[in-house]
């Protein structure tokens, strides 16, 4: 090959493909575990209409994981790969760790709060608690402001990490000042 990969390229690649490879098979089996769970709602819950509120966070994991921790990182390195194509400069060693030191962490830790919340939603009604409201109310241990806080640092630490990760990619695409 007549242009190697840098080896922060190689390195970053095989971390988000191992993690999408992960999340991928992860992703799958939350859907088969969100079924085998909402099959367990006591037979009042699901006549009473409660059985669709207590399942749909739960509902909700299987597609955000797949788009979020699958799809967006390899997105992300095709990106990589088409301005690398595209003659673009080198991208950093930093950018690509607010990818994977960054981004990557903090979609699992927004995973693991959908799975907390949606078990904590059916394991509330399958406790026999039908008011939604009081549910709510308990998630987090009854912390709302401490809930808010988790969410929004994450959310947060989500959005700023990929996004500097994506202004490496712009920063790579500018043209080169040198003549080849």
């Amino acid at each position: 090959m007549s242009n190697p990969l840098p080896s922060h390229y190689a390195q970053a690649t095989r971390t988000v493909l191992r993690y999408a490879i992960v999340m991928a098979v992860l992703g799958l089996l939350s859907g088969v575990v969100f079924r085998e769970s909402a099959k367990k709602l006591p037979d009042s819950a699901v006549h009473a209409g409660i059985g669709l509120e207590a399942t749909q966070h739960l509902a909700l994991v299987h597609g955000h994981m797949l788009l979020a921790a699958v799809i967006v990182p390899i997105a992300m390195l095709g990106a990589v790969f088409l301005s690398r194509a595209a003659g673009g400069g080198e991208i950093t060693p930093r950018a690509f760790k607010m990818l994977t030191r960054g981004y990557l962490p903090f979609v699992t830790a927004t995973i693991a709060l959908m799975y907390y919340k949606g078990y904590h939603f059916l394991l509330s009604v399958r406790g026999g608690e039908t008011d939604l409201v009081a549910i709510d109310a308990a998630y987090f241990g009854g912390a709302t402001v401490a809930r808010y806080a988790v969410y929004g640092v994450i959310h947060t630490a989500m959005f700023a990490t990929l996004s500097l990760f994506l202004l490496g990619v712009w920063r790579s695409l500018r043209p080169s000042t040198g003549t080849p």
